[in-house]
């Protein structure tokens, strides 16, 4: 993981975001919350899982030594205390939050230094096991488990009959000639 990395994957994070909210924008309310037997049940609740997710990683990755103030923005989002807790009653409501936090992710991840990176960070699960873990693959797992339940909402899209399009990270790599 390097800090360019780490800002491509944000950048990508925000425009999936985007791509996957409007498309379930076009759904009712009883589409959202179908349970479809994904491993959050329906669209909606895979969506805020994926918030849910990203706020608790946030709040584990405050606590780095290098105490990224740019953090301290998140006395905005309570630290869930589960990973299906409803932060928000339907999409409009979560859409806030998401657009929030993917905007707190991007300035926070454009300060990121190599040594940042290279630096290991305690933190405890939900179940309270501790572990000591190197930061730079922890943020690789943060985005890469965003991109796991996102390829979840987009089949679950797909099968109601919504097309989301493109959703590979190479539409938003920079070309270089």
């Amino acid at each position: 993981m390097t800090p360019q990395t780490a800002s491509l994957f944000a950048e990508y994070n925000r425009w999936m975001n985007d791509r996957l909210y409007a498309a379930a924008a076009t759904l009712e309310p009883a589409a959202l919350t179908a349970d479809k037997g994904a491993f959050f049940g329906s669209i909606l609740g895979t969506l805020n899982h994926i918030a849910v997710a990203d706020t608790i990683w946030l709040h584990r990755f405050a606590q780095h030594e290098a105490a990224f103030p740019v953090l301290g923005a998140l006395s905005g989002f309570p630290r869930p205390s589960s990973l299906t807790q409803p932060l928000a009653p339907d999409l409009a409501g979560l859409g806030h939050y998401w657009r929030e936090l993917d905007a707190l992710i991007e300035r926070w991840v454009a300060g990121l230094t190599p040594e940042h990176l290279s630096a290991d960070l305690a933190y405890s699960n939900m179940a309270g096991v501790h572990s000591i873990r190197c930061f730079g693959a922890l943020l690789l797992h943060f985005f890469n488990h965003q991109t796991h339940h996102r390829g979840q909402v987009t089949t679950l899209l797909c099968q109601a009959g919504v097309e989301v399009g493109v959703t590979d990270l190479l539409a938003v790599i920079p070309t270089t000639a």
